[in-house]
This record gives C-alpha cells, structure tokens and sequence, in this order.
C-alpha cells in the first residue's frame, strides 16, 4: 500500500496552515508541534483553522535553542546553509577557550 504523501510547502513566505503544515515545516510530529504551540511558538488562530509564519517559526527556533536555526523547504540551498553551518560551529570552536589536559 503507498504510503499518504506530506502537503507539499510551496514557499517559505507563505503562512503554513494548519498543524500538519506546522509540523511538517519543523520536522515534527503534530502533537510535538501542538505541544510547542502551547509553550510560545508563534501560532495564531484564523477562524478555526490555526496558521503559522515560517519565518517567525525559525526565529523563535533560534531563540530557543540560542543558535542559529534554518528549517529547510524545498527552495532551500542546502548545500550553502551547510556550509554556513560548519562555519558557525568553527568559529565557535576557535572562540571556546582551550582547556588543560591533566
């Protein structure tokens, strides 16, 4: 049997609606998602559906996990927000101060 296939996500500007859109962006199951709603995540109600900004998804993202955060869709450069990644963790790891070995 074939497997249900996700709502595709056209473009990053465009509100996600509904939780299985929200959950899809992040990566996570819906009750995840829900749960997170109810702890801060910028969700907001449009009648009785509820709808989400991804930009404002990955901006509390990044304010939660004090790291930069970037969801990927499927106009993402991944190749690039790799690469920007391995830099922050480099830069990082010359910024942490070096500890003695005993």
């Amino acid at each position: 049997m074939p497997k249900p296939s996700m709502p595709k996500i056209e473009s990053s500007s465009e509100p996600l609606k509904g939780w299985q859109q929200i959950a899809t962006f992040l990566g996570l199951p819906i009750s995840t998602a829900q749960r997170w709603a109810k702890s801060g995540m910028p969700v907001a109600r449009a009648g009785r559906r509820i709808q989400a900004s991804p930009e404002e998804l990955n901006r509390w993202m990044g304010r939660e996990t004090s790291e930069p955060v970037h969801i990927a869709t499927e106009s993402s450069d991944l190749s690039g927000e790799l690469r920007r990644g391995l830099s922050y963790v480099k830069k990082r790891k010359q910024a942490e101060p070096k500890k003695n070995a005993a």
